[in-house]
């Protein structure tokens, strides 16, 4: 057998014994068109690039692509017909709305609920139709561990607009650590890995680590092939290389924080383990990684500016992910949400909980000293970022949904806000979730940004998500109303187009909630 092929039978073994795979989306039943001609009137235009808001516009798109985008008039001023563009199959009226790109998660996965006892896992369609109904209209699967073939499926679906979901941009997991389910033990087994994956069509891979010589020739062939690359650093491979290691070898991007703080170390290469630590007990597994920051070079130091400035030179990507740390800060808010009582299915509840064995759900014990720890970790972590960022270093949104009571499409959400808190204008969170995004996936030819030529992927904003990111969530932001004085929820995301087919956010949260509330019966 070659090495790809004992690869996805261990996957296929790995998923049989703790991951029931969900049911896949064959048919659709959401989204209007595509028509052959769709027009937006009098919209505000935020475009991705970083630019402020811009109009009125109309927008035309043909085909399922941006054909036109014309300026209509002067805010504040009525507009005229005369010398708009010409009458569309269908129209929206966007007059007093905004547009932006459609969103895009870096770091996603369609489904991982890992122990069957749990019950039947949420169908693929349950979590695609939770990213569109956020306005996400690109995701990177960041793993397949439902299996390539399966992954690959759903991506050629979506493209072809048969069922209700993003496009999918492939990373296929590179098994190379020895806790998860490790098939390649040479170079040459990695670069024929990655030649297979290639042709089977993946669009890139994703790393946990693997021993050096190893990792070094599978970037090096990845680079042949064209494909783009991301890691979690895991611990049990980073005291071997860090991230900006393997930075320096060509990967494209960092997810997490993992690799980081080790690249920061001053004193040692290894952190601080315990002398009763172990990798395989979760509960010391992330309570420990709260204090890697801690241990590491301080803001503003020589060690940190020089560490920023080698990631700068070799052109690197971060994908922090911070909401799915999140909880780990106070697990209270997180078990708390809004959203979880309407719109998280049972089975995804349950992975949440405390358990053994169960990755993320490691609530065994957590302390007031464990959220400090997390807390002052996030403080350096998220001054990195936004110094990297300030430097010109790319960063982009992710989520890793479906663990640690983030939910998807809602993590995504969650991950701006904790950008903004980062230090990021909201201007540049936007960025990093639409054109610099596109950019890491190497899709900015596609879409990303609004401009002729490219994708429709087009979100259609009731009021300007730049001012409060908390509308961008399904269940809205709470608001006072001053006339009767009720509360009501403000939800500005109402229309995803993408391709051009066009979705009505409601109806898409109202069958997720169905599904949600199905699932508890």
């Amino acid at each position: 057998m070659t090495a790809i092929q004992i690869g996805e039978e261990a996957i296929s073994r790995f998923a049989q014994a703790n991951m029931p795979t969900p049911a896949p989306a064959t048919t659709r039943d959401r989204g209007l068109g595509p028509f052959r001609r769709l027009v937006l009137r009098g919209a505000t235009v935020l475009d991705g690039t970083g630019a402020p808001p811009w109009g009125p516009v109309d927008i035309v798109v043909e085909g399922g692509r941006i054909a036109e985008i014309q300026r209509v008039g002067t805010p504040g001023v009525k507009i005229k017909p005369n010398g708009r563009p010409a009458q569309g199959d269908h129209e929206i009226d966007c007059e007093g709305k905004f547009v932006t790109p459609g969103f895009i998660d870096c770091h996603g996965h369609v489904g991982v609920a890992y122990h069957a006892a749990n019950g039947p896992m949420p169908p693929a369609d349950y979590v695609y139709k939770l990213w569109l109904a956020h306005g996400v209209t690109t995701v990177r699967e960041a793993g397949c561990l439902n299996g390539l073939a399966w992954t690959l499926d759903q991506k050629q679906r979506a493209a072809r607009n048969e069922i209700a979901a993003p496009n999918l941009v492939v990373h296929s997991y590179f098994p190379a650590v020895p806790d998860m389910m490790k098939t390649i033990f040479t170079p040459a087994q990695a670069r024929d890995w990655v030649r297979a994956i290639k042709d089977k069509g993946a669009d890139g891979i994703k790393f946990f680590g693997a021993p050096p010589n190893i990792m070094e020739a599978a970037l090096d062939e990845a680079k042949l092939q064209g494909l783009r690359t991301c890691c979690h650093h895991a611990q049990l491979a980073v005291s071997r290389m860090n991230a900006l290691t393997t930075a320096r070898w060509g990967l494209t991007s960092a997810e997490h924080y993992y690799g980081l703080p080790e690249a920061l170390f001053e004193t040692t290469t290894i952190q601080n383990f315990p002398d009763h630590y172990n990798y395989g007990d979760e509960y010391l597994r992330f309570s420990v990684a709260g204090q890697m920051f801690q241990q590491a070079a301080q803001p503003g130091s020589q060690k940190w500016n020089d560490t920023l400035d080698a990631f700068l030179e070799a052109g690197f990507t971060f994908v922090p992910t911070f909401n799915i740390y999140e909880a780990n800060r106070d697990v209270m808010r997180a078990r708390r949400a809004d959203w979880h009582e309407r719109y998280t299915h049972d089975t995804v509840w349950k992975f949440y909980q405390p358990a053994r064995g169960a990755h993320g759900s490691y609530w065994t014990r957590w302390t007031t000293q464990n959220e400090l720890d997390w807390k002052a970790h996030y403080r350096n972590w998220m001054q990195f970022i936004n110094d990297y960022k300030n430097r010109g270093g790319r960063v982009c949104t992710g989520s890793d949904s479906g663990f640690i009571f983030q939910l998807y499409g809602f993590g995504l959400m969650r991950e701006f806000e904790l950008l903004q808190e980062a230090g990021f204008h909201p201007l540049e969170v936007l960025r990093a979730a639409t054109s610099h995004a596109a950019d890491l996936l190497g899709v900015g030819d596609e879409t990303g940004t609004l401009e002729v030529g490219k994708r429709a992927d087009i979100l259609v904003h009731d009021q300007n998500p730049l001012s409060d990111f908390k509308m961008l969530y399904g269940t809205g932001a709470m608001r006072m109303n001053e006339t009767t004085g009720a509360v009501d929820w403000t939800h500005c995301l109402s229309t995803t187009i993408k391709d051009g087919l066009v979705f009505d956010t409601r109806q898409l949260l109202d069958d997720v909630e169905k599904m949600a509330q199905d699932s508890k019966k």
